[in-house]
């Protein structure tokens, strides 16, 4: 079972506390949602104990976030980095760290974090949405471009208590504070797909590119991000690095929809890649 930073089972673990601005330290510091030891559950270092750190904040609103505490009801407590350090060199057993979000990138503090951790001889995966670029020591960048297909509408929002509709034109306005007027799905459909930023991670970093497919319907869209990709960068990016990931963050989602993604892996010359984690603890929490 995963292990929190305050203990197996700890009831007052960072992933408990409500996110509060003001009680933000002086120094440097980042909104942390969860810090745990579990292992890597998706891409080519699934299987790989690992401790992860999660941050909250998200410059997008996919309908199937698996964190959406972290986008959607941005919830935290500010660590400052010397702890958060602390924290992870505590996992004794682990000398991969996986910083992940909400979309991690968007603080400046990740890239410090991350040269700490690359001092201390850690290999670091971060988990992005591929729209922000950091020069910053990543061993690993797993870049999830997200499609059309991920985009909210008023019929698919994770939040526990979603803002009544109070527009005319039937959609929900921003109401988490830092984002800019209008909503969601306008924000999100704008800002989801950066190929030069994506292109600039592929050239200086190890790579792998890991869509969330819903159905057989995103694979033109995939094909069509690759193909821009590949004229913008230039690094090499083969099928290899190309993996497709089943939509769901439930066991009973994803007996729904990995067969047919595996399928499609298999049709295109695309590597297949499960969520272990989903499969041995479902949706708990600091999986």
């Amino acid at each position: 079972m995963p292990v929190s930073s305050t203990g197996p089972g700890a009831d007052d673990g960072v992933s408990r506390r409500n996110g509060d601005d003001s009680a933000r330290p002086e120094g440097d510091s980042l909104p942390i949602n969860e810090l745990f030891y579990s292992i890597q559950g998706e891409g080519v270092l699934a299987g790989v104990p690992s401790v992860f750190v999660r941050t909250s904040g998200c410059n997008l609103r996919c309908w199937f976030c698996d964190s959406y505490h972290t986008s959607w009801e941005p919830t935290h407590a500010w660590m400052d980095l010397d702890d958060i350090v602390g924290e992870v060199t505590n996992f004794e057993r682990a000398n991969h760290v996986v910083l992940t979000g909400g979309e991690p990138l968007l603080h400046d503090e990740s890239v410090q974090l991350l040269e700490r951790l690359a001092e201390l001889g850690y290999h670091t995966t971060v988990e992005t949405n591929g729209t922000i670029f950091r020069d910053a020591p990543i061993d690993l960048a797993s870049i999830s471009p997200k499609l059309e297909s991920s985009t909210p509408t008023p019929e698919r929002d994770p939040r526990s208590d979603p803002p009544a509709d109070n527009s005319s034109s039937g959609q929900r306005p921003v109401t988490n504070s830092g984002s800019e007027t209008g909503t969601f799905a306008t924000r999100h459909e704008r800002e989801r797909i950066d190929i030069e930023a994506m292109a600039r991670l592929v050239e200086v970093c190890d790579t792998q590119l890991k869509f969330v497919v819903t159905g057989e319907d995103d694979m033109d869209e995939i094909l069509s991000v690759l193909e821009d990709l590949r004229a913008e960068s230039t690094a090499s990016i083969g099928d290899d690095d190309v993996l497709l990931m089943p939509e769901g963050a439930t066991r009973d989602r994803l007996e729904q929809t990995r067969t047919r993604v595996a399928e499609l892996a298999m049709e295109h010359g695309f590597r297949y890649t499960p969520r272990l984690h989903v499969d041995l603890w479902n949706d708990a929490p600091e999986t």
